[in-house]
């Protein structure tokens, strides 16, 4: 049985895979245009913004990337960086030092074990410095177009919400969760729970009073309720 709110029947597992599609169909008519928000045009750009992405807003990430792509263009200049140059202009992102040996050190990795392509399977990209499953699945999602769940904080802590589990392990939710939608599905939700925990489900005080899956969800009311309080809360995109 499935998590839910207090004086609910027990949700039974097809109770639960039933409206968890029917919230996915609510998210995506109130978020049509879903879609990630780190500006790339190559795998290459998008697992070097993701990788930038770690602790910082993708507005801060698209600030500096034009700036990072124009100076290391192929995955060669990436490996052959200068640690110096590299720490200077993505400074902003944060964790700046960590995250120039991580983007360095996938280039060589890259190089050495792939030719110089990113490669387009997960157990490969997860081996690569400075890549996690999340990173991968955002790469495969949206640059392979291979189906992949995106556990960033925002997806755990409103699948958790929504109730469809209590676990808190992200590779443990990303199976849960996959089990519940159409593995099509995967890439485009993530986007939709994202967009949806940054702009009404918010972790602190969540717009309840104006979310579309109010009906639907477990957790209403543990933001304000009153529509005129609620929508006051809603953040406008884009996001981080």
């Amino acid at each position: 049985m499935a998590t839910n709110a207090a004086g609910r029947k027990p949700e039974t597992q097809l109770g639960l895979v039933r409206r968890a599609r029917k919230m996915n169909r609510v998210l995506a008519e109130t978020y049509p245009d879903a879609h990630c928000e780190l500006d790339f045009t190559n795998p290459l750009e998008l697992l070097v913004a993701t990788i930038l992405s770690a602790q910082c807003t993708d507005k801060r990430v698209n600030m500096v990337t034009p700036i990072l792509f124009a100076k290391y263009p192929t995955v060669e200049d990436y490996a052959a960086a200068d640690r110096p140059e590299m720490e200077e202009i993505i400074r902003s992102t944060g964790f700046f030092r960590a995250k120039t040996n991580s983007i360095i050190g996938m280039a060589q990795a890259v190089c050495e074990r792939h030719g110089g392509e990113v490669p387009g399977k997960l157990n490969d990209l997860v081996k690569l410095p400075g890549v996690g499953r999340k990173t991968a699945n955002v790469v495969l999602g949206n640059a392979f177009g291979v189906p992949g769940l995106t556990v960033d904080t925002h997806f755990q802590r409103l699948v958790r919400r929504f109730g469809w589990t209590e676990e808190t392990d992200p590779v443990k939710i990303e199976h849960i969760v996959g089990a519940l939608l159409p593995k099509r599905e995967w890439t485009i939700f993530s986007h939709r729970v994202i967009w949806h925990g940054r702009r009404i489900c918010h972790a602190r005080r969540p717009a309840c009073g104006v979310c579309p899956l109010a009906a639907l969800c477990p957790s209403y009311g543990t933001g304000p309720t009153a529509t005129a309080e609620a929508q006051k809360l809603v953040r406008p995109g884009p996001f981080s």
